[in-house]
């Protein structure tokens, strides 16, 4: 995988990721370690009570992970994962930003908080990312 340079051959890049793209999920902004992503909600990501969908908000977990781990350095993958859903969504857009808290060798650690465009903190995850190349 080639280093991308700009936030325009990052969304490029990410594009190959289909199901977060095409559920809606945009990269807002990427740096070493770090990726904050989007998402309006429309009514496709709601559960039968009208709350957002838990895996909404892991999939834009698991996204803004790919992007910070990778838009630089080949091919890191999920190792594990935990989401601990905090609230309630009272806005219109989430956002998860995912923040590189250990960078080993071969594994990384990753924090992420998800929230909505009123503050509201949605979920909070970590994620530990293995490092194939």
């Amino acid at each position: 995988m080639p280093k991308c340079n700009s936030l325009e051959e990052v969304r490029e890049f990410f594009a190959n990721d289909r199901f977060a793209t095409e559920n809606g999920a945009v990269i807002e902004d990427y740096g070493e370690g770090y990726s904050k992503c989007s998402l309006k909600i429309t009514d496709r990501h709601r559960n039968a009570l009208g709350a957002l969908m838990g895996g909404v908000s892991f999939m834009l977990v698991d996204f803004a992970v790919a992007v910070a781990s990778n838009w630089d350095k080949p091919d890191t993958v999920s190792l594990s994962s935990n989401i601990t859903f905090c609230g309630t969504l009272k806005g219109e857009t989430v956002t998860a930003e995912a923040r590189c808290i250990k960078q080993g060798r071969s594994t990384t650690l990753y924090t992420v908080n998800v929230t909505d465009d009123v503050g509201t903190l949605i979920a909070v995850a970590t994620m530990n990312g293995f490092r194939k190349a």
